[in-house]
């Protein structure tokens, strides 16, 4: 299995992850938010042809205001850059393989190579219904006006990166 940028070659008609939302998204959306450049999407695949999931990347900003206090502190009051982990599904046949995991993982880390080249003092998830312990598991953390907003700061990714 590989990661690579959503193509025409890709088919994502036959994708199916339980989710009619993330379905149509994928199938009807996706393209069109990559051609208008409001976000990234990425495919995992065996054969360059079959979508056994994905996620999608984009620039965001959160407020300060928002962040416990015990992060906030210190950080200017002007929105922070942050990437935004907007969409991600398994195929339902796939699920429970640990896939999540390996898109979580490709996610963030593309999210912290990038932030080499544009910063992002975070990555930031809108968690579905059912996803959000997946994410906390993952030490996100909740932001303080929005339980089901949760983000990973960009210096707890360089360290799991760096061991």
């Amino acid at each position: 299995m590989r990661i690579e940028a959503l193509g025409a070659h890709h088919d994502r008609v036959g994708f199916c992850c339980g989710v009619p939302e993330l379905d149509a998204y994928l199938q009807q959306r996706a393209s069109q938010d990559l051609k208008r450049k409001l976000a990234a999407v990425f495919v995992l695949t065996e054969d360059s042809k079959t979508i056994a999931g994905f996620y999608t990347l984009s620039a965001h900003s959160i407020s300060g205001a928002d962040l416990p206090p015990q992060l906030a502190k210190g950080l200017p009051r002007f929105p922070l850059p942050v990437t935004l982990l907007g969409r991600m599904a398994v195929a339902q046949a796939l699920q429970g393989a640990g896939l999540g995991e390996f898109l979580l993982l490709d996610a963030l880390n593309r999210a912290h190579n990038g932030s080499r080249q544009v910063a992002s003092w975070a990555v930031v998830v809108d968690a579905k219904a059912g996803a959000r312990s997946f994410y906390l598991k993952h030490d996100f953390v909740p932001l303080s006006t929005s339980p089901d907003r949760l983000f990973l700061p960009m210096k707890t990714i360089e360290a799991l990166f760096a061991g």
